[in-house]
């Protein structure tokens, strides 16, 4: 254990009786020992993009004003490396569509271009669809550009893109909104690998009684433990979140919020200890906020897994996940015959 070893060094570094070399020795591992411990990242960065994070940030514990201190997730450490700047200053959306997805997943997103990304207006709206990436190994650049350059609707900010990321993913959604299109009305992060009926969307956000203003909502997620196990995809350590339960929060497929709230997502991040559970942090910040989710006006219609297509469901629905980019174009293709869906 790190407590064993410190005190093992100390004790050595005490008696004068070893030789001087040893004991200086001894002393550089406890100072790189404790340098690490202390500089050690919430998250599995790249070593290129390490010092982004190494800016501790300073505030105090709000109930006994005790000086606390953490690393940041924050968006801005991050700056934009591809962009279509432009998108909302020739329109004004009334809902922007962000996808994070990987770079390298094409597939995914000319599927989405071919479904629920195709049309740009949808029931009397405009409707903005962009593909939120970071940065990986991989060579590319240039590809990405190219594909930009065809479909002008790729955004690139400079983290490593990886599934540890996630929140660093999400929290620079929610910076691009917050300072590239904060006309639009609202917005919503939905993940590549889903099923999104449009349409009924729209119409869920038209309906009179929505709130304009700190509204979220989609599938909620109530009293949800900590996954403690080291093992699972899911673990978050005591450190991160000591908490055993996550407050409520709207599960990541795809979440719906007006346009108010990515502004200040971005601010109250600045003294919410980040942890790797996106959807859960976003409901860590609404509760710093001293928001709440709401129910969807028709919880049915944010629906997670399917075991088979069925077409005057699909018809029903906002939101399923799917399990491949083929499914989402057949699934679309037939529920779009002209053919009523239901019987």
């Amino acid at each position: 254990c790190f407590s064993c070893l410190f005190s093992q060094l100390v004790q050595n570094l005490i008696p004068q009786k070893k030789p001087l070399f040893r004991s200086w020795f001894q002393f550089l591992l406890l100072v790189c020992l404790l340098t690490n411990m202390f500089n050690m990242p919430p998250y599995r960065i790249h070593p290129k993009h390490r010092a982004m994070l190494n800016n501790i940030h300073k505030t105090t514990e709000p109930l006994t004003g005790k000086p606390i201190q953490y690393h940041q997730a924050f968006p801005r450490n991050y700056q934009f490396i591809m962009d279509n700047t432009e998108i909302c200053k020739n329109t004004i959306p009334f809902l922007v569509l962000m996808v994070p997805v990987a770079p390298d997943n094409m597939e995914a997103r000319d599927a989405i271009r071919q479904t629920w990304a195709k049309e740009s207006m949808v029931q009397g709206e405009v409707v903005v669809t962009l593909f939120l990436l970071g940065v990986s190994g991989g060579n590319d650049v240039e590809k990405l550009k190219q594909e930009n350059l065809q479909h002008h609707d790729l955004i690139q900010s400079n983290f490593i893109d990886s599934y540890h990321n996630l929140t660093i993913k999400t929290m620079v959604i929610m910076d691009w909104l917050a300072t590239h299109c904060p006309t639009a009305a609202y917005a919503m992060k939905i993940d590549s690998d889903m099923f999104l009926n449009i349409d009924n969307l729209v119409i869920m956000l038209k309906q009179p009684g929505i709130p304009k203003m700190n509204y979220l909502t989609g599938l909620l997620m109530w009293n949800r433990p900590v996954i403690r196990t080291n093992s699972s995809k899911w673990y978050v350590s005591e450190e991160m979140y000591p908490e055993p339960n996550y407050p409520t929060y709207t599960l990541g497929m795809g979440y719906v919020f007006s346009n108010d709230l990515p502004e200040k997502f971005v601010e109250i991040s600045k003294s919410v200890k980040p942890f790797n559970i996106e959807d859960a942090y976003i409901g860590m910040c609404m509760k710093k906020l001293g928001l709440a989710p709401t129910s969807p006006p028709k919880p049915s219609q944010f629906m997670s897994y399917n075991t088979r297509y069925n077409r005057c469901e699909f018809s029903q629905v906002i939101t399923y996940i799917l399990d491949s980019s083929k499914h989402l174009v057949e699934y679309w293709t037939d529920l779009k015959k002209p053919e009523p869906p239901c019987p």
